[in-house]
């Protein structure tokens, strides 16, 4: 019985074989085509210029806590009991700022990435769309999902060109 259901699958195999021979497909790296747009490092450029200031203050307060931690770890037996407990409630202040204002850049910065995709997706998929008609695919995987591919059958760098064209 098992033999003959492996006949069977070898037999439809075989009858099918010349269905797909026509397919055309291709893959893309959706990831990469958008992230790899002109607008894309337009964004992270000014993205770059818009948190650049936080980010500053953020590795400010980082290095000014592990100083403090390092004087403590160093000298904190030799201290003062005073002058121990004052360094200390500076480190703690010092966390609770830097966690506080951690959370605060990761917010917005997360919300502005939200606004520039929500902007150029469409742009994305109407490229992706044209690339897809112009080079008549019958199927597109996503690159993720394939183990190894023929670099001809990438389309990903045509959809980034397509997409760099349209305003």
């Amino acid at each position: 019985m098992r033999k003959l259901t492996q006949l069977l699958l070898v037999a439809a195999a075989l009858v099918a074989a010349p269905a797909f021979a026509d397919v055309k497909i291709a893959v893309l790296n959706y990831q990469m085509a958008l992230l790899e747009s002109d607008a894309a490092k337009r964004y992270s450029v000014d993205a770059e210029k818009k948190f650049g200031p936080q980010l500053d203050k953020l590795k400010g307060l980082e290095n000014d806590a592990k100083r403090i931690q390092d004087r403590l770890g160093k000298d904190g037996d030799k201290m003062q009991q005073a002058e121990r407990e004052r360094l200390e409630l500076e480190f703690k202040q010092k966390a609770r700022d830097f966690q506080f204002l951690s959370k605060e850049l990761n917010e917005s910065k997360a919300s502005a990435d939200r606004d520039m995709l929500k902007q150029l997706k469409p742009k994305l998929d109407k490229a992706v769309e044209e690339v897809i008609k112009k080079g008549d695919y019958d199927l597109v995987l996503e690159r993720g999902a394939v183990v190894d591919v023929k670099p001809q059958l990438d389309i990903t760098r045509q959809v980034i060109e397509r997409m760099n064209q349209l305003r």
